[in-house]
């Protein structure tokens, strides 16, 4: 049998790409894995949710557990569209839709909004989940590069200017992670964000807005672009991932209601309903705030220590991103190709994520590497940073030698 034959011509496109998740490798046993965007162990609240799901089958029984769930699902709506009130941006019930995580919502908006003749614009780097979701619908993928203050949203203005004058397709999307930024840790300022809402407006396209890590700041969290936005035109995603349990695989779209319309039509009622409403009983069980506060303190131990590990034990030809909140350090190791020397860190036993795996090109990203300090205890992320090091600085001899 020719299975070819069955598949349609979109899908047989997105066969020809990379699997999605082929670029992370096996880790060894007892690998320090400063590779992995997870929460700590110890910060997952596994001892909150099973209370949290036995008080919900305890009220309710069977219910939660039959396809139209619990009452209490539409009381995590109500929950969420609270908490982005508290920051800015005052979404109408109608204007929210819960998916089974950012990623979900990401590839709804794609399935939605993209085909093989859209241009989307991305950053470079960015997150590669979101890259192998964009290629699933089309290959029309423009790069704008970052630096220390997010998107230079000057380079965009001036990509746009050329297309149009060269009559070229203009980009339709811009997907952005404009606050402490997934890998490079990074914040766009906020005359960056006025700017590109005004080039939104000028050429007309939608900016989709990634959140994930937008409340684990270690300071003040900038005003969101969507809480910016006066038209409409910002797509918000977010995720209770990283605050509370990433396996529950709750997030969020927030959008103008024409588009929640057309997402929700391809979501159907493909609702995690038993998720949500433990969630739900879950957030009203805890004080949200004192939870951030941990969580920021503790990330931002993690991120100081992880900085000064660098600064001891890395060469001084080495440069990275000081973070001001999120997950992870970005670093450029000159003369290094990172996937090249990754082999030799799990040998090692030491993860990280290769740069090239963030871009679209990706040799734009051979000589950087991203590193996690989430997961990870203080005492590991101190030793794997001296192993990979020691690793550098030996390769780097042997080359120069």
């Amino acid at each position: 049998m020719n299975h070819e034959f069955y598949f349609p011509y979109n899908v047989k496109a997105a066969l020809k790409n990379d699997p999605p998740g082929e670029w992370m490798p096996a880790l060894p046993e007892g690998c320090i894995r400063l590779s992995s965007g997870y929460p700590a162990s110890e910060l997952v609240p596994s001892n909150g949710i099973k209370a949290a799901v036995s008080t919900l089958l305890e009220e309710e029984q069977d219910l939660p557990l039959h396809y139209l769930g619990s009452p209490k699902m539409p009381r995590l709506k109500q929950q969420i569209q609270n908490r982005l009130a508290e920051r800015g941006m005052k979404v109408q019930e109608e204007e929210l839709l819960i998916t089974a995580g950012a990623c979900q919502a990401i590839d709804l908006i794609a399935r939605a909004l993209l085909d093989e003749k859209v241009v989307v614009a991305v950053e470079a780097p960015t997150y590669m989940e979101a890259l192998e979701i964009f290629r699933n619908y089309t290959n029309q993928i423009i790069s704008i590069p970052v630096d220390e203050q997010g998107l230079r949203v000057d380079e965009f203005a001036s990509v746009l200017a050329e297309r149009k004058r060269l009559g070229l397709v203009l980009p339709r999307i811009l997907y952005t992670i404009p606050t402490f930024q997934n890998p490079t840790g990074t914040t766009m300022n906020e005359q960056r964000r006025m700017r590109l809402l005004e080039l939104s407006r000028e050429f007309d396209f939608l900016i989709l807005e990634d959140d994930a890590y937008g409340e684990l700041t270690f300071d003040v969290s900038p005003l969101s672009l969507k809480a910016l936005d006066r038209e409409g035109r910002v797509i918000h995603v977010g995720s209770l991932s990283k605050i509370t349990a990433p396996g529950m695989r709750i997030g969020w779209i927030a959008a103008e209601r024409p588009f929640i319309t057309a997402f929700a039509w391809f979501k159907k009622d493909l609702d995690h309903s038993f998720a949500q409403s433990a969630m739900a009983v879950f957030l009203e069980s805890i004080d949200l705030e004192e939870r951030l506060k941990k969580l920021k303190g503790v990330y931002q131990r993690k991120c100081t220590l992880l900085i000064q590990s660098l600064e001891k034990f890395f060469p001084t030809s080495v440069t990275w991103y000081v973070p001001k909140g999120g997950y992870f350090v970005w670093v450029r190791v000159p003369g290094v190709d990172t996937s090249a020397l990754l082999p030799l860190a799990l040998s090692a036993k030491v993860s990280y994520v290769p740069g090239k795996y963030f871009f679209s090109n990706q040799d734009e990203g051979i000589e950087y590497l991203r590193l996690s300090y989430s997961f990870e205890s203080e005492e590991q992320i101190e030793k794997g940073v001296q192993i990979l090091g020691n690793l550098i600085s030996n390769h780097l001899k042997n080359h120069l030698s």
